[in-house]
């Protein structure tokens, strides 16, 4: 079976070099049924720090088709991806087309393969914030409509989707991400770097990620989150690890940035990951980034008036704050002092085998298949 595989931002080479481990471990015991996968890196993500490292430390072998696409408004981009995915996939004609969560690269592959008939798998499906004006959502709800296969990482991603009627093979396989976790929680232990290079100490500074477009196109958002870390910074040490376009908006905006908060380049995977372990506290609008936080233990609050992952507010590890300086202080508040008490222990997310799963199904899938 030879699949196709899209990626093209930080998230998707974490998922994708997971599900590329468990290809080969399956290659490695049935040599007889192998999985050809072919990867295509759209370029959505291009800056080395984004891009260039994750492949590095995750060993994930270079992308047969590298597209180059690069930034530009969300019509463009996706467009000009869906064009260069489209002839690609003429190219290489696959049985199957793999996508990863909600970004641009997702949409424009499922499209691309959707109009060439050739089978969509997606991977985190379902996920839902009820907010159309995030292109994400919009992303994710195309994607999820035309796939024929959709892994859900929760039951609730699958309730989603019974709701919406979609048309594929729906299956809860659990959250590939945990598998991530797992699979590095012991190298990251040993190889300790980030901590101790920013002269950091444990659970003693406070973890921080702007880069939605809904906080960084607005002046006032991104005014009230960088006026609630300069507050935070009076107790502990704030670190940014900022996204080279909410760099250049926050000059743009004039926004001042207090002296106790470090802004620092976009980190690696094992560097974010350990920060996150370490950290007292993670303050964040990525998706991702909240899912990562409930992994290592440790209180997030979400600068945004919805999430995805509504497991992690249900268990009291995560609260959703927006960009109100206010509502952040308070929820930081809650969790320094004690008032909250996030229940780490609750399971949603499956045993960490999410990989093997998917291998098996889009194998089952392709067999079944009429030619």
């Amino acid at each position: 079976m030879k699949v196709v595989t899209v990626v093209g931002a930080r998230p998707q080479f974490i998922k994708a070099a997971t599900l590329s481990r468990a290809i080969a471990r399956h290659n490695a015991a049935r040599p007889g049924q192998p999985v050809d996968e072919r990867m295509i890196h759209t370029g959505q993500h291009y800056d080395p720090n984004m891009s260039d490292v994750f492949f590095r430390e995750l060993e994930i072998p270079d992308p047969a088709w590298h597209l180059g696409v690069g930034s530009g408004p969300h019509g463009e981009q996706t467009g000009r991806m869906l064009a260069e995915v489209e002839k690609v996939l003429l190219a290489e004609r696959p049985d199957m087309l793999l996508v990863y969560g909600d970004t641009n690269s997702t949409l424009a592959g499922a499209l691309a393969a959707a109009k060439l008939h050739v089978p969509v798998a997606h991977v985190e499906a379902g996920l839902r914030s009820f907010n159309r004006r995030m292109p994400e959502e919009v992303n994710r709800v195309m994607a999820d409509h035309l796939s024929d296969l959709l892994f859900c990482p929760t039951d609730q991603s699958v309730s989603n989707l019974a709701r919406e009627g979609v048309r594929g093979k729906v299956l809860r396989v659990g959250d590939i991400m945990f598998d991530s976790v797992r699979h590095y929680r012991e190298r990251i232990a040993r190889e300790p770097r980030a901590t101790a290079a920013l002269g950091l100490a444990p659970k003693g500074f406070v973890l921080a990620t702007v880069h939605r477009a809904e906080n960084t196109d607005s002046a006032a958002n991104l005014a009230g989150i960088f006026e609630a870390f300069g507050r935070i910074q009076a107790r502990y040490p704030v670190v940014v690890a900022l996204h080279p376009r909410t760099r250049r908006l926050l000059a743009e905006h004039g926004i001042a940035v207090a002296p106790g908060v470090r802004l620092v380049e976009p980190l690696g995977y094992f560097e974010m990951v350990e920060l996150e372990v370490n950290a007292r506290m993670i303050l964040t609008d990525s998706g991702g980034v909240q899912k990562e936080a409930f992994f290592a233990r440790t209180p997030c609050l979400t600068l945004r008036e919805e999430t995805e992952w509504v497991e992690t507010t249900a268990c009291g590890a995560n609260r959703l704050c927006g960009a109100s300086a206010g509502r952040i202080l308070e929820g930081f508040r809650a969790f320094d002092e004690g008032g909250a008490a996030p229940d780490f222990d609750a399971n949603p997310y499956g045993a960490g085998d999410a990989a093997e799963g998917i291998v098996a199904e889009m194998l089952a899938f392709d067999r079944a298949r009429p030619r």
